[in-house]
C-alpha cells in the first residue's frame, strides 16, 4: 500500500507543479502595463512600429501568447529561467545572489518564532485560566492584529532613527570593507530590526496552535492515568502533553517551510533588505516578466518539496499514520 501512496503522492504533486507553473506564466501577463516602457523608458512612446515589433522579437514577446507558453515549460524542464529584462542577467544568478539573504532572515525567523510559540504555548495551556495564561493569550492576540509593515515603521522611528540603535535598511554597511567576524557582526546588526518584526508576527500563530494541541491533550485519559499513578507533574508536561501535541506545530512549521524561499516581500521592502521578497517586489514595477515567473516557480517547488517531505516525515512520528498505510 505504502508504493500506492508514493505513486498517488508523485502524480498529485506533478499536475499541481503544471497548473501553478501555468499561473504563473499567466499572471505577469494579466498585469497592466508594458514591458516595453522598461525596455525603451520614456522613448517607448516615441517608438515606431518597426522599432517596437523588432523590441519584442529580441524577447520572444511578439509570439502568440501559446507559443510563448510551450517555450516557457521547455525552458523550465531543462533549468533555464531566462534573462531579466530589467537587469539583462540570467535569473538564475540574480536568485542565487538574493536567495541566501531571504534564507537567513526568513528562515531564522521561522525557527525562533516556532521555538518561542511552542515555548509559550505549553505555559499558557499547562496554567489555563491563571494569570499567565490570560497574559500571554491577550499578548498574542495583539501582536497578531499588528501589521507587520506598522510594526517595522514603528521600530525604524524610534530604535533606528530616533534612539540610533541599529541601521535603518540594508543587509549590511555598503562599502565598509569588513571581512570575517566583523563583517559577520555587521550582518547580524541589520539583521535584528526586520528578524524581531517577523518574529513578533509570526509568534502568536505557533502560539495559538500549541495552546489549544496542548489543551485538546490533556483531556485525554491516559493523562488522568498517568497523574493517578502518580508520576511527576514534569514528567507528565514534557514526556506524555509536549510530545503528542507538537504534531498540529510541525504541520504549521512544513506549510511555513515551504515558503521560506519567497521570502517576506513587505518586511523586506520596508527595510530594504535584498531578499527574494524585495526582488519580487522590484520586479513587480519594473513587469519584468522573468523574474517574475522564475521567482513563482522556484517558491512553487519549494512549497511542493516542504509537502514531500511533510508526507515522507508523518509516518515516522504518527502510529496512526503508519497504521492507515499499512506500513
Amino acid at each position: 500500500m505504502m508504493w500506492r501512496f508514493l505513486v498517488g503522492k508523485g502524480a498529485q504533486y506533478a499536475l499541481v507543479l503544471l497548473v501553478a507553473s501555468t499561473i504563473n506564466f499567466a499572471l505577469p501577463r494579466l498585469m497592466p502595463g508594458s514591458p516595453l516602457v522598461l525596455l525603451a523608458g520614456e522613448d517607448a512612446a516615441s517608438l515606431s512600429a518597426e522599432d517596437r515589433q523588432n523590441l519584442l522579437a529580441s524577447l520572444g514577446l511578439d509570439r502568440p501568447v501559446w507559443q510563448q507558453y510551450l517555450h516557457y515549460l521547455g525552458r523550465l524542464a531543462v533549468g533555464d529561467l531566462g534573462y531579466s529584462l530589467q537587469q539583462g542577467r540570467p535569473v538564475a544568478h540574480i536568485l542565487a545572489e538574493r536567495l541566501p539573504w531571504t534564507l537567513l532572515l526568513v528562515g531564522t525567523a521561522l525557527v525562533l518564532s516556532t521555538v518561542l510559540g511552542v515555548w509559550l504555548g505549553a505555559i499558557a495551556a499547562w496554567r489555563r485560566g491563571r494569570a499567565t495564561d490570560l497574559g500571554l493569550l491577550g499578548g498574542c492576540m495583539l501582536f497578531e492584529s499588528m501589521p507587520s509593515f506598522w510594526l517595522a515603521m514603528i521600530l525604524i522611528a524610534t530604535v533606528a532613527a530616533k534612539l540610533r540603535w541599529f541601521p535603518i535598511f540594508g543587509a549590511r554597511t555598503i562599502g565598509s570593507g569588513l571581512e570575517g567576524l566583523a563583517l559577520v557582526g555587521n550582518v547580524a546588526w541589520h539583521l535584528v530590526l526586520p528578524l524581531t518584526t517577523l518574529v513578533v508576527v509570526s509568534v502568536p500563530n505557533v502560539f495559538l496552535v500549541m495552546r489549544y494541541s496542548m489543551l485538546s491533550v490533556l483531556g485525554e485519559p491516559y493523562i488522568v492515568t498517568a497523574r493517578s499513578k502518580g508520576l511527576p507533574e514534569r514528567v507528565i508536561l514534557f514526556r506524555h502533553v509536549t510530545r503528542n501535541a507538537l504534531l498540529p506545530v510541525a504541520t504549521v512549521f512544513m506549510l511555513n517551510l515551504g515558503f521560506v524561499v519567497g521570502g517576506a516581500t513587505v518586511i523586506e521592502t520596508v527595510f530594504s533588505y535584498p531578499g527574494v521578497g524585495r526582488l519580487l517586489f522590484e520586479a513587480v514595477l519594473a513587469r519584468d516578466y522573468p523574474v517574475l515567473q522564475a521567482s513563482f516557480f522556484v517558491i512553487t517547488v519549494s512549497v511542493i518539496a516542504a509537502n514531500v517531505l511533510a508526507d515522507l516525515l508523518y509516518p515516522l512520528v504518527d502510529p496512526r499514520v503508519r497504521r492507515g498505510l499499512g506500513v
